[in-house]
């Protein structure tokens, strides 16, 4: 059983919480248009990477908030807990999300929004 630390409530049991799948993925804007390919990706693809990944947690039996986490999927080992709408801090995290496909996707350059010119 994993022991993890809510940065909330402290160092808790696995069965506390529930794991929300991958971290970071961003939503297409309405004003970007996008493929209906790279929207399906956007919606239906997911990793499931062997070693380290980025995922979405929730403390669902205490004080039920979300936070990321970096863990490593064949270990187990939690390399760290971050803020949702932060990007993870240590080498291992950045590189796990800087070398993820979803940094060069059609949907993720979609996710920010157009920057327009003054008229």
């Amino acid at each position: 059983m994993l022991k993890i630390e809510c940065p909330f409530c402290g160092n808790r049991n696995e069965t506390e919480f529930s794991c929300g799948g991958e971290a970071h993925i961003a939503r297409p804007l309405a004003e970007n248009k996008i493929t209906d390919l790279a929207f399906s990706e956007y919606l239906f693809m997911r990793d499931n990477p062997k070693g380290v990944f980025l995922e979405r947690w929730c403390h669902t039996s205490g004080c039920r908030r979300w936070f990321n986490m970096a863990r490593d999927t064949v270990s187990h080992e939690i390399i760290e807990i971050y803020a949702m709408g932060q990007k993870p801090k240590t080498a291992i995290g950045k590189k796990a999300f800087l070398s993820n496909w979803r940094r060069k996707s059609k949907a993720e350059t979609a996710s920010t929004p157009i920057k327009r010119t003054a008229k």
